[in-house]
């Protein structure tokens, strides 16, 4: 409990009064303000999302060497490190503070044009080139205006450009988490009929789910998961300074193709960091339904909207 309560007021969110070691309404409070910032579901509960989210929190670039292994070095260095080779030309990815192969590669040939040894470890020499170069980097591109795309996006953007697209022979991947066996199913057939490759995943992790749709080298990933509320949420990966365009072309599309189907104001939209947005490598949406009767009595409509919104997205990616 102490453990947590430092690390949350070493993030910048403050325990209030509540004594050490004691987990009261302060120490709720932050844990929530904390979720909230960090793009998770907002419960007040330290569960394992929120305690791994708050571990890589805790990270800032320096505070350890940064190179490729297995499994995954992750943290907030790792997003801020990809942030500035980004801003800088250097191609690593998608910025998800995960240093995997893109990251690695981005960083060897930043070393090789600055005159470093080619390691593709990120140690002090390396930080003083980034620092000395990049300054305070954030990854926006050169020349861009305050709504302009960031690297990253934009690089994101030119792998899904690709003029007459349609659905048929394209790889999807419809999971969810339990629960909404045969709505995942009824999608799946439907995006099947339309001419896409399609598997349907379950099960209970994100992480699982986001491993085997990157297994199956799925070009989109659209979830379902039940979540009480007024109305439900079409969620896509986002985190500071970046968020994946592809994502939230494909959520906003499912939005309105909801509330067309349901009535306005049925479903938002909204970036977040969850893992099953964050770890899969291709652009992916997780449609929280708010009310359970959209799946059950409303499964006929609710699918329909969503093969509409998939079909539209495969054949313009992008957002204009």
């Amino acid at each position: 409990m102490r453990d947590l309560q430092g690390r949350l007021t070493a993030v910048g969110h403050d325990c209030g009064d509540d004594p050490l070691g004691t987990y009261g309404a302060g120490t709720e409070a932050a844990v929530r303000r904390f979720q909230e910032a960090r793009g998770l579901h907002v419960d007040g509960v330290c569960g394992q999302q929120t305690w791994s989210a708050l571990v890589e929190a805790g990270y800032r670039l320096g505070d350890r060497l940064l190179y490729h292994r297995t499994p995954l070095l992750r943290g907030d260095d790792v997003h801020e490190l990809q942030q500035r080779l980004g801003a800088l030309g250097f191609d690593a990815g998608r910025v998800d503070g995960f240093f995997g192969p893109n990251s690695a590669s981005a960083l060897k040939d930043f070393q090789q044009n600055v005159g470093l040894t080619s390691d593709g470890i990120c140690g002090p020499d390396t930080l003083a080139a980034l620092h000395r170069l990049g300054g305070a980097a954030t990854g926006v591109a050169a020349g861009a205006g305050a709504e302009a795309r960031t690297e990253a996006e934009v690089r994101e953007g030119e792998r899904l450009r690709h003029p007459g697209r349609s659905l048929a022979g394209q790889r999807v991947v419809v999971g969810e988490f339990g629960g909404l066996d045969a709505l995942a199913g009824a999608v799946a057939r439907s995006l099947g009929d339309e001419g896409a490759v399609v598997v349907a995943l379950h099960h209970p992790d994100g992480s699982v789910l986001a491993a085997d749709a990157n297994a199956f080298d799925a070009e989109v990933y659209v979830g379902l998961s039940l979540r009480p509320a007024p109305q439900s949420t079409a969620t896509f990966y986002a985190s500071p300074g970046f968020e994946s365009v592809g994502g939230r072309h494909l959520a906003e599309l499912a939005a309105e193709r909801v509330c067309g189907a349901f009535g306005p104001d049925r479903c938002a939209v909204r970036g977040m960091r969850l893992p099953i947005l964050r770890e899969t490598r291709m652009p992916a949406i997780q449609l929280e339904i708010g009310e359970p009767s959209l799946a059950v009595e409303g499964a006929a409509e609710l699918v329909a909207a969503l093969v509409a919104a998939v079909v539209a997205w495969a054949g313009a990616p992008l957002d204009g």
